[in-house]
């Protein structure tokens, strides 16, 4: 009785929290929409971004060009609270922080503590389109900006 009470209880908790992230509009496979982007050189470019449930936390994969136009695979592991969590692939940065606000995100890379790229992320009240507002520094200390606009899949 025990153990099936314990299993049954695990299983709405799963399920609980899959249904709380498939409300989330942010939640999917996003493919950018280069044509309504404007990217300027030296700021990264995500061609596709995938947001998905992990447990009670929210697993983020992007694909895309570095400034240098060199493939990039990142993932990040966490929760949009705003505390930095590890991000991997990108070796301009060691962590991402991520917070949400209604349909928005914010988030920040940083590197060595440092925030390194900000972005403000929209989704569109019908949820078919995601827009990304990003800021950088490069090498020089000179903030880059740009915006990406992406459909979703």
């Amino acid at each position: 009785m025990r153990a099936r009470n314990l299993i049954l209880t695990a299983a709405l908790c799963f399920v609980g929290t899959a249904v709380c992230f498939a409300d989330n509009p942010n939640m999917g496979t996003w493919k950018l929409d280069a044509a309504k982007s404007k990217i300027p050189a030296g700021l990264p470019m995500n061609t596709t971004v995938v947001y998905e449930a992990a447990g009670d936390q929210i697993k983020v994969t992007t694909d895309g060009t570095d400034k240098d136009g060199k493939p990039t695979h990142t993932e990040w592991l966490g929760k949009w609270d705003g505390k930095a969590y590890p991000l991997t692939g990108d070796p301009t940065a060691d962590t991402r922080s991520y917070k949400e606000s209604g349909t928005s995100l914010t988030f920040s890379n940083m590197k060595d503590g440092k925030v390194v790229l900000t972005g403000h992320i929209m989704v569109s009240a019908d949820g078919k389109t995601r827009t990304l507002h990003a800021t950088a520094t490069d090498a020089n200390g000179k903030k880059i900006t740009g915006t990406q606009v992406f459909d979703k899949q």
